[in-house]
């Protein structure tokens, strides 16, 4: 075998090696071709829950309150990240209790149901059973625990109304006015 015919093999085993390495190359990079690679060191290892709303209800504020104070320790002992923190309006109810068989009322009871949101972001999926169980196991008895994904719904919920608002105005101008500070 001549040095002609050594050099003419090894161009070719050469340039087929490139072609095959450029063709998986090409089927692996071909979507990444200008990404560098610690983006893929930058995603979660687990799957997120976008923001979380833990909203409590119930008859008794106090309780309610202590409530909400734990489920924001929980969650910052936790390191999770708690984006924000509210009261709803309390819903004001009037119960009657009729005697048998009579449209009689034997006792009327006024309730008012209180309510709070916790809003919790970027939960990763490892963590939100463990959440979840630990906030079952302190949830006050005459307390409701409801747990959902934040929308828009929510957001227009958490607002008193405008005509609740107009009354509240109203009912301020009756009484005087709002009051004026001299500056």
């Amino acid at each position: 075998m001549t040095i002609r015919q050594a050099l003419l093999r090894a161009i070719v085993a050469g340039s087929q090696n490139r072609a095959f390495s450029s063709r998986i190359s090409s089927t692996l990079y071909s979507n990444r071709l200008y990404e560098p690679d610690y983006l893929d060191l930058m995603k979660p290892k687990y799957p997120l829950y976008e923001t979380l709303n833990f909203t409590i209800k119930g008859y008794d504020f106090p309780v309610l309150e202590s409530y909400q104070k734990l489920i924001y320790n929980v969650a910052d002992s936790m390191d999770l990240d708690i984006v924000d923190a509210y009261a709803h309006p309390p819903q004001k109810l009037t119960v009657q209790k009729f005697k048998p068989s009579s449209s009689v009322i034997d006792s009327e009871y006024k309730l008012t149901v209180y309510e709070r949101t916790v809003q919790i972001d970027n939960v990763l999926a490892p963590l939100y059973p463990v959440l979840l169980r630990t906030l079952q196991a302190g949830l006050p008895e005459g307390v409701t625990l409801n747990v959902t994904e934040h929308t828009s719904e929510h957001e227009e919920a958490r607002y008193v109304p405008d005509r609740d608002l107009k009354e509240l105005k109203q009912q301020l101008d009756e009484m005087g006015g709002p009051t004026k500070s001299k500056k």
